[in-house]
């Protein structure tokens, strides 16, 4: 049986789908099978980060629609990781039971099923925790992004994902260090979250994953992403900021 993470930001600008899209390869890259669920009808963006341009032919609500097979709607992108697009309109059938169910239909093909949630506590939200165990909150390391991390994880609890760990995205040291930005500790206090990783600012993601370009393993970023996907199965691996 997969393991079911929803990945969700109460702001929207923190980098969520690039670290959606980071961790996804990283653990793919760790020998895991993975899909990786854009839940942001209307504003996916995941297919552009990794590459999958025109490929696209279906998307998950097809699935539920049943215009397609589950194996017919998934698209392989950088590589060999497995990608399910969001619609382009919402429909009154894409309900969380619909995902629900459309979560156990990959369970037994996949060890991990990402999904990454559009910004915000709204509906969108909701669809996306529909099937999930554990929840990822993104946050950068501002006050405003990290208040809104905080009513996130509250929301999701409310959903029934009672367990919530911190993703603390572009981390800039040396902003840190002249007080521009929240520090980690600081950060950790006012969402209240436990920290899972922390990945640093890196034009890396930024620019190349914008693109839809490949980002180097021994990119900053890419590191942090492998050694986040470590803990995610249990390793005691040390928080290192690069």
């Amino acid at each position: 049986m997969a393991k079911h993470i929803v990945i969700a930001s109460g702001k929207g600008g923190v980098g969520k789908s690039s670290v959606s899209a980071g961790l996804a390869l990283a653990l793919r890259h760790s020998g895991y099978r993975v899909l990786l669920v854009d839940c942001d009808i209307g504003l996916r963006s995941l297919d552009l980060i990794l590459g999958a341009g025109a490929e696209l032919l279906f998307h998950w609500g097809d699935v539920i629609q049943k215009r397609c097979t589950p194996e017919q709607a998934i698209t392989a992108v950088a590589g060999d990781l497995s990608l399910l697009s969001a619609p382009t309109d919402f429909d009154p059938a894409y309900t969380p039971e619909a995902m629900e169910k459309l979560a156990l239909t990959y369970d037994a093909s996949f060890d991990y099923i990402l999904f990454d949630s559009p910004a915000g506590v709204g509906f969108g939200l909701e669809l996306a925790a529909a099937a999930a165990d554990l929840a990822l909150i993104v946050a950068t390391p501002d006050e405003v992004c990290v208040r809104s991390g905080q009513v996130a994880a509250d929301r999701l609890a409310q959903l029934g994902v009672a367990e919530s760990r911190l993703i603390i995205n572009r981390f800039d040291s040396k902003a840190v260090a002249k007080s521009k930005l929240l520090n980690i500790d600081e950060v950790i206090d006012c969402t209240h979250l436990r920290l899972l990783g922390v990945v640093p600012a890196d034009p890396a993601v930024t620019f190349g994953m914008s693109r839809g370009q490949a980002v180097a393993e021994k990119s900053k970023a890419m590191k942090a992403f492998a050694r986040i996907a470590g803990r995610l199965n249990g390793k005691r691996i040390l928080l290192e900021i690069d």
